[in-house]
């Protein structure tokens, strides 16, 4: 299947983009370099430089006939589109509506879209499943949930299988491609940047949450797993319209458990600064995975923390700097 991959250069793009290779596929990568890495491209796939919010672009790229689109572009810091939210509806709104529209007029065959666990916001039951209401609590998970409801629409309209994969914190890394964003915001690489660099706070938000440590719990998801749900979902004999899986492991780890699991697999002691709760942040978020289990026959791999930590930790090791370095 010929795919084409938006934000191919990004984290978990890029290593999917790989495993779309390995699987046979043939590969084409969008990317307009605002957050991905040249370095992350696959050697010798064909790019096409450019944003999506130039439908011009996008309907000269799609002109080329290609059978399905896995789209990852878009902008995705939490706190910054609390600051700033028109900047993310007009980058993931406006950017997937001219894909969507140049990918419907092109008679595109599969639509495979990068959602997020965000657009739950803070659910009433555990674990979370597809059924539960999407009440999101922040303009980045409005944005991911407006471009549900326009691919629905536009899957059914247009009569193509598509795809929305919510997944819930990934992490970890693959031999070659790792985690490197700029501001870093999430827990993991936060925390081995840290343990490399003595000049990188880390920090504990919360400590008197109502879990058995004091501290949140998260579903962490190895980038590895979300690539292959990827490449199941574009394989996947689904019907028209819109389905939407979540992708996640059923089980959660607390921030101190993140931090033993850490300091075991590093060798090294950690010491973080404790500090107050922030906003809007909810004690536990784990998903339920029994729908991509049974239509997708994705499976997270079993050994959790471990790996995902011992992944992650080689890459940042071999890589102190990220790509810059």
């Amino acid at each position: 299947m010929k795919v084409l991959v938006t934000g191919g250069a990004g984290y978990i793009g890029s290593i999917t983009a790989r495993v779309l290779l390995a699987r046979g596929h043939e590969v084409e990568i969008l990317d307009d370099f605002s957050t991905g890495h040249r370095e992350a491209l696959p050697p010798g796939v064909p790019l096409h430089e450019g944003s999506l919010l130039d439908a011009g672009f996008v309907d000269r790229v799609l002109a080329a006939p290609v059978d399905a689109v896995l789209h990852f572009a878009a902008f995705s810091l939490v706190g910054e589109s609390a600051v700033r939210p028109l900047k993310y509806y007009r980058n993931n709104v406006g950017g997937s509506v001219n894909l969507l529209d140049a990918a419907a007029r092109a008679g595109i065959g599969r639509f495979v879209f990068s959602s997020t666990a965000a657009v739950y916001g803070e659910p009433d039951e555990m674990p979370i499943t597809e059924h539960a209401p999407t009440r999101p609590v922040n303009p980045y998970g409005h944005t991911k949930l407006a471009i549900e409801w326009a691919l629905a629409d536009t899957a059914a309209a247009a009569g193509f299988p598509a795809v929305a994969l919510r997944y819930f914190n990934a992490c970890g890394a693959s031999p070659e491609l790792g985690e490197d964003h700029e501001p870093e915001t999430h827990l993991i690489p936060r925390l081995l940047r840290s343990l490399l660099d003595p000049g990188v706070d880390f920090a504990v938000f919360g400590d008197d949450y109502p879990t058995p440590d004091g501290t949140c719990i998260r579903d962490y998801v190895h980038v590895a797993d979300l690539a292959e749900a990827h490449a199941l979902a574009l394989e996947a004999d689904l019907r028209p319209g819109l389905s939407v899986y979540n992708l996640g492991t059923e089980t959660g780890a607390s921030v101190r458990e993140i931090l033993a699991a850490a300091a075991a697999v590093t060798g090294r002691e950690i010491a973080p600064r404790i500090e107050p709760r922030r906003p809007g942040d909810p004690a536990r978020l784990v998903a339920g995975n029994a729908r991509a289990r049974r239509d997708l026959g994705w499976r997270p791999r079993g050994d959790g923390l471990p790996s995902i930590l011992a992944d992650a930790w080689r890459w940042h090791r071999d890589h102190p700097r990220g790509y810059r370095g």
